[in-house]
């Protein structure tokens, strides 16, 4: 174990440090341990910026502790088993040896190691055996995420059994706030002039301070929007736009038609995204994509249009298994272009060469959102952006145009019943529905009861939004004002993006484009099927440019393919799988 050794650990390990900071302490890292070791407390709280070098400062306080006799032992918690790996590989560097694979039936590690890493799960399956250890040897507790904590309340009871009597604890966070008022062990809270307890950190260092320090990359927030039509519980047809104010109900129904792999929405904006990586790649070589998807099943579906967008199979990452942390570190190695996961890549893993995503879930809480968008952050070097391509969700828009905000975890918040106060985060004209959405249900019940059907979804692009302003008047996908957006440089100081978002705006407002402003409240189903059919006719024409084939020989594949009558006799249904295979047909799946 070597002070030096953590001394030049790189600010930013276990990969690339960010630009100007290689072979010393960050500045807060620094100020943080200072402000430890002048102060000696028992508990400590670091809330840093994911990305910002968390795991740095906390093993760099780790030898000092160990060197000073302080403590014996160190026992780190993680969220998950890769990264308990990945802290094991990080302590290595300074001479301290964990054993990752450490289990409860083992009691006792061998004496090659300084210590265990340890998941918050399996430290709440049996808490004595890590009481036991705790006391018999004095142990730095460090808790990474330590947010987890409160997940429930068993979960926490386990957590004070098990290191209640540690000689020391760390506690590390990017996200301390939320969604409940569960409170999280070994974190101090104070009460405020409101009379709410909040969560008090001995050392913070927020997002905007990162950015200006250069730690972290800047986030270019890619907005899509479009038609959706859906059918819900009670059998009723569903058209709206989605980005459009909105119920509650009508907003979920729209975002999960979205999502739909069977739709024209995701295959558009990951198209999208695809280009906009190979712009980033020009800058950035070995620069990565990260898909992020709301499950399994969704996760494979993108995987294979990722596929025949570009040729080659992306890494999909399914589940917290072995196979998935060996496949994660060698996507991190690689420059291959895009790895698909589900919810074990939005929190902790390091890699940092990712610059570009897709948030397609429907996960929406401030707090994995937060820890989602912590992935494309980590600065290597100077100029460096992010771009993140989002549906056109007024909470998910809230929770970007936020980034920036510290946040607290907060308890004893007043609470209307039912309400869920940090997840109703809405804008200020989808506040105005508020009430409205307690009283009525517009599109019925849409919960995943196996009722809900998508039936069509259709991308437009919406607008860019960077350092919380909208840029960009829309665009439908392919059109020259979305490559505009699509095309921005992957390397550039902030000042530089904003000033370039600036030109690009003004260029689109001389060219005479104004922000759309029609009512797409949801529609007759009449009207839905005739928009399909005018659609339908329109991919027709263009793929008849494209092929040199008449549209009626075209119109006759499409309708033997898929079988039904002619178009004018068909249901929307019918249109709506004529649509979908001839998109296939552009990008070469025919």
């Amino acid at each position: 174990m070597s002070t030096s050794a953590a001394e030049h650990l790189s600010p930013a390990f276990p990969e690339r440090a960010a630009w100007g900071t290689a072979g010393k302490l960050r500045a807060w890292q620094a100020g943080a341990l200072e402000r430890y070791l002048s102060t000696d407390p028992r508990d400590f709280l670091a809330v840093a910026t994911p990305g910002a070098g968390k795991t740095t400062f906390a093993l760099r306080l780790a030898t000092e502790l160990l060197g000073r006799g302080i403590v014996k032992k160190v026992t780190i918690v993680a969220p998950t088993e890769h990264l308990k790996t990945q802290w094991a590989d990080a302590a290595a560097r300074v001479g301290i040896q964990i054993d990752p694979r450490f289990t409860n039936r083992q009691v006792d590690e061998a004496s090659d190691y300084d210590g265990v890493a340890l998941t918050y799960q399996g430290v709440a399956s049996n808490p004595e055996v890590h009481r036991i250890r705790t006391e018999r040897t004095p142990t730095l507790v460090i808790l990474d995420e330590v947010h987890h904590g409160g997940d429930n309340k068993s979960w926490g009871e386990a957590l004070r059994t098990a290191f209640d009597g540690a000689a020391r604890r760390v506690c590390l966070t990017g996200t301390p706030f939320r969604s409940d008022t569960s409170p999280i062990p070994f974190v101090r809270y104070e009460v405020d002039d409101a009379g709410i307890r909040r969560s008090a950190s001995d050392y913070a260092y927020g997002y905007a301070e990162a950015l200006a320090d250069g730690v972290v990359r800047p986030v270019l927030f890619m907005a899509y929007g479009g038609n959706m039509r859906w059918r819900t519980r009670a059998g009723d047809e569903i058209a709206a736009r989605l980005g459009t104010p909105m119920t509650k109900d009508a907003i979920a129904g729209a975002w999960r038609t979205a999502l739909d792999p069977n739709g024209a929405w995701i295959p558009s904006v990951l198209q999208a995204a695809d280009k906009r990586l190979s712009e980033v790649r020009r800058h950035v070589p070995d620069a990565g994509g990260l898909v992020i998807a709301s499950n399994q099943t969704a996760a494979r579906a993108y995987a294979r249009t990722l596929e025949a967008i570009t040729g080659t199979k992306p890494t999909v990452v399914l589940s917290d298994d072995a196979g998935a942390s060996s496949r994660i570190e060698d996507f991190a190695k690689s420059s291959e272009r895009w790895m698909v996961a589900v919810r074990m890549v939005s929190e902790g893993v390091d890699v940092p060469r990712l610059c570009v995503g897709v948030y397609a879930t429907s996960t929406s809480t401030p707090l994995f959102f937060a820890q989602a968008v912590g992935r494309f952050v980590r600065a290597r070097k100077r100029g460096e952006t992010a771009s993140v391509f989002l549906p056109t969700v007024p909470i998910i828009l809230e929770h970007a145009s936020r980034l920036e905000e510290q946040r607290d975890h907060a308890l004893d918040r007043p609470q209307r019943a039912g309400e869920n106060p940090e997840d109703n985060m809405w804008s200020e004209e989808e506040g105005l529905l508020a009430e409205a959405n307690r009283e009525e249900k517009a599109s019925g019940v849409l919960a995943d009861d196996g009722t809900f059907e998508a039936l069509e979804s259709q991308a437009e692009f919406d607008h860019v939004l960077f350092d919380a302003q909208q840029w960009g008047m829309g665009g439908d996908v392919g059109s020259e004002d979305e490559q505009e957006y699509l095309g921005l440089p992957g390397l550039l100081e902030p000042d530089q993006m904003a000033s370039l978002l600036r030109e690009r705006q003004a260029k689109q407002a001389k060219a005479g484009r104004t922000r759309r402003t029609d009512d797409d409240e949801p529609v007759a189903a009449h009207r839905a099927l005739a928009k399909q059919r005018k659609e339908l006719n329109g991919l027709v024409a263009q793929y008849a440019r494209k092929s040199g084939q008449p549209h009626a020989v075209i119109h006759n594949d499409l309708r033997q393919q898929c079988g039904g009558p002619t178009l004018d006799k068909a249901s929307s249904e019918q249109v709506g799988e004529r649509i979908e295979l001839i998109r296939r047909w552009f990008v070469g799946r025919r």
